[in-house]
């Protein structure tokens, strides 16, 4: 394969730096004659930091400048965090590669109390996700939850400033940035149920390019494709947008696939709760199952108020 440069579209935030850094290093480690550039573009989504995202169109906001650099071929590929990719993608674009999960859970972290159970009636905890706040909620602590935006390193300033008690964030961006002394306590996935994708980081290419499809396939971890494939396809019979109070997360062992989801009101007053097993093979019909589970127990009145 003759000497080639590989233009990689991120945001120019430190984790979507460190993210497309990593996709660089993956593909340089696989393919050894490859080059590869940054292209640092500024999205809506990092524009506006004065509203909460289900506000102002979910996360989708923060790759829609990186797809129209691709179809302008300003980009050949752009690197995401695949919690906030929605699940349609725009005409002549798709998923190239999902590379293997780092730790999907959310992180609790706090300079005052070690734990999540030590907050006390009335704390103030801040969050950016709905999702995460009406799981908070659904736990019986009387707390005072309120809206938090800005990248990784604003957040913790805003708690190191006296803002909040405690702050939500997940692990593995924390992890990546070299932040993981922060964290006080893991969520686990049973006390908190992550954002469908947390953890992974996606490749997004066109489509009609095929020696860049080529190469990304040789970055494409089975293990977290199929998963992720399974509660993207739950969130796609939704029809949930990356900023509403929708919960799911896979995990392969034994060849199956187990599939637990959630939908909830963002008080925490009611959550519906689901889990589907089954072969890899029928990812994306596991998870549309359970989709469609939640929407039978109720989920779509949930869903259909919010909208």
């Amino acid at each position: 394969m003759s000497l080639k440069s590989i233009r990689i579209a991120t945001r120019k935030s430190p984790l979507a730096l460190w993210q497309a850094e990593y996709v660089a290093s993956r593909i340089k480690q696989v393919h050894t004659s490859l080059t590869t550039e940054l292209v640092r573009m500024t999205t809506l989504g990092d524009k506006i930091l004065d509203a909460p995202l289900a506000k102002v169109g979910g996360k989708g906001l923060f790759v829609k400048e990186l797809e129209q650099g691709m179809l302008n071929r300003k980009a050949d590929i752009a690197v995401h965090s695949m919690k906030d990719v929605p699940v349609e993608f725009p005409p002549g674009l798709h998923l190239g590669a999902i590379l293997k999960r780092h730790d999907p859970r959310d992180a609790f972290i706090s300079n005052k109390y070690q734990t999540f159970a030590e907050l006390p009636i009335g704390a103030r905890i801040g969050t950016s996700s709905l999702r995460r706040e009406c799981q908070i909620r659904a736990h019986g602590k009387r707390l005072q939850i309120a809206g938090l935006r800005g990248n990784v390193n604003t957040r913790l300033s805003k708690l190191d400033s006296g803002e909040f008690d405690a702050i939500v964030l997940a692990s593995a961006g924390l992890q990546r940035l070299g932040l993981a002394f922060r964290i006080n306590e893991h969520l686990e996935t049973t006390f908190c149920l992550p954002a469908i994708g947390q953890g992974a980081i996606g490749v997004e290419c066109r489509s009609d390019d095929p020696w860049i499809n080529e190469v990304l396939a040789d970055l494409n971890d089975e293990v977290s494709a199929i998963c992720v494939t399974a509660e993207r396809a739950m969130n796609r019979t939704l029809q949930g947008g990356c900023q509403v109070p929708i919960a799911g997360h896979a995990v392969l062992s034994n060849e199956t696939i187990n599939l637990r989801g959630l939908v909830g009101k963002p008080n925490g007053s009611l959550i519906i709760r689901g889990e589907v097993s089954g072969a890899p093979a029928n990812a994306a019909e596991i998870g549309h199952q359970l989709g469609q589970d939640l929407l039978n127990k109720g989920a779509n009145e949930i869903l259909r108020d919010l909208y």
